[in-house]
């Protein structure tokens, strides 16, 4: 059927305006968006509570051990120098303790890389875990 509202016979239009509708529509529409209530997500996370006793404070960090290569490649622990079998010795002491301390590791830039595996090498050897490279933030802008 052809649409009336095109012709000049003079007669009133017979469908319906659904214009008003449609805005009844849009109007409900928001006022339901609007009243929903907003999603709140939360992740539940199960506090420890104070029992009210003196609990004993925390363990205090482990000590922390400064392994330095000096640009002659010798090796200093805690600015004492060593060799690599009493290098070897301190490791495994170190591995048994409990925590374990962390070792920081800082080769000079001048010392031979040879060297510098060499130890990296006796370090892995002796399963440390806990193993920081020191220094390397001076040569942030070099590159």
């Amino acid at each position: 059927m052809a649409m009336s509202g095109g012709r000049d016979d003079g007669e009133p239009m017979m469908d319906m305006n659904t214009t008003p509708l449609i805005d009844v529509m849009l109007v409900l529409l928001i006022m339901f968006i609007i009243t929903i209530p907003i999603q709140t997500h939360a992740v539940k996370v199960d506090l420890p509570q104070s029992d009210g006793k003196n609990n004993p404070p925390p363990l205090v960090e482990p000590v922390k051990n400064k392994l330095y290569i000096d640009p002659d490649g010798r090796l200093f622990w805690n600015g004492a120098q060593i060799d690599d079998v009493t290098l070897r010795q301190y490791l495994d002491t170190t591995v048994t303790m409990d925590p374990q301390p962390e070792l920081h590791f800082q080769p000079d830039p001048q010392a031979r890389y040879e060297i510098v595996d060499q130890v990296l090498a006796i370090i892995k050897r002796a399963n440390v875990t806990k193993l920081g490279f020191v220094g390397n933030e001076q040569y942030r802008n070099d590159f």
